[in-house]
């Protein structure tokens, strides 16, 4: 019997891509490939990207492999429906039609397979839920804080997407008096304040010099007092929507991967001392751990789309 692989791909705000992964949650390393994306790609640049890496991924399929599906994550909104993608961090696309757009590279490749389109947020709590840091756990929130804030949700053990596909959008939710750039038109959205260039922006504003996320990171171990200030803001801001979603959904754990939630542990007990001090005790109990999955998560993700099917309406 041949084994049966997903193509994964994943695009967000700075990159984009794909690689195969098998029933296990298992990604191949030798067929995982990237290219850019990025808020100054056009159209024609973005469809190079995506059909770039969706093509090389086929190509290395094993001969004693066979693709099953092809799933997509896609920072969001997006419209699950329809198909369409319009990533905020990517300006040139705006109803998208990425699921189709996929779909017709894998046709010219002589494939017949179902192709299957997700917010990234949706993506990365099913990889969290089958094979990383939320195995078992049926009330769980997996979040992506990098170029932007993400979010997906399981209760009760099934996957909630809502009609169009953005439940769980965390990013978008307002946390209170603290905020940042008006860059989508609300300052008070999550990821106005915490995302990795909010962050820095805001660090940059008080008399930091760096430019990313990686050299402020650098500065907060240095003992940088703007750098620690800035953490600890994203870190408060952060904990905040995880207060107000786990009082209204009753989670049990929260998952965070993205490259910024790497800038330091600390980050994770600014977010904790939140949640410790919140005044009801079922949402003192939610727990708040890193993501088990690294820079794969939101592949196994869009794997995870066409294995674990049945836990999708």
């Amino acid at each position: 019997m041949p084994t049966p692989l997903a193509l994964a791909v994943d695009f967000g705000g700075t990159k984009v891509e794909a690689a195969l992964v098998d029933a296990d949650g298992r990604l191949f390393e030798s067929t995982r490939f990237r290219r850019p994306t990025g808020r100054t790609a056009t159209v024609p640049d973005l469809e190079a990207s995506v059909g770039g890496v969706v093509r090389d991924a086929i190509a290395a399929v094993p001969a004693d492999a066979v693709l099953i599906g092809a799933g997509i994550g896609c920072a969001g909104p997006i419209d699950r429906i329809k198909g369409l993608v319009s990533p905020l961090n990517v300006p040139h696309w705006r109803d998208y039609p990425m699921r189709d757009f996929i779909a017709g590279v894998v046709a010219d490749a002589g494939l017949d397979i179902p192709v299957t389109l997700e917010m990234d947020g949706v993506a990365i709590t099913l990889a969290e839920h089958w094979v990383g840091a939320a195995q078992g756990v049926d009330n769980v929130m997996g979040m992506v804080v990098s170029t932007g804030i993400g979010g997906g949700l399981i209760v009760g053990g099934r996957v909630i997407t809502g009609p169009t596909g953005n439940a769980g959008h965390i990013g978008h939710v307002e946390v209170g008096e603290i905020v940042g750039e008006n860059t989508f038109g609300n300052p008070s959205a999550l990821e106005a304040i915490a995302s990795g260039p909010h962050t820095v922006a805001w660090a940059r504003q008080h008399g930091f010099t760096g430019t990313t996320g990686e050299e402020l990171a650098a500065a907060y171990a240095a003992g940088d007092e703007v750098a620690h200030q800035a953490i600890a803001r994203t870190g408060e801001a952060v904990g905040r929507a995880i207060a107000s979603a786990t009082a209204l959904l009753d989670l049990e754990l929260v998952a965070i991967g993205g490259g910024f939630s790497h800038s330091t542990p600390d980050l994770f007990d600014h977010m904790r001392r939140v949640i410790e001090n919140h005044y009801f005790p079922y949402v003192r109990k939610v727990r708040i751990i890193p993501s088990a999955l690294s820079s794969e998560g939101p592949l196994i993700g869009a794997a995870a789309l066409i294995h674990r099917a049945h836990l999708l309406p």
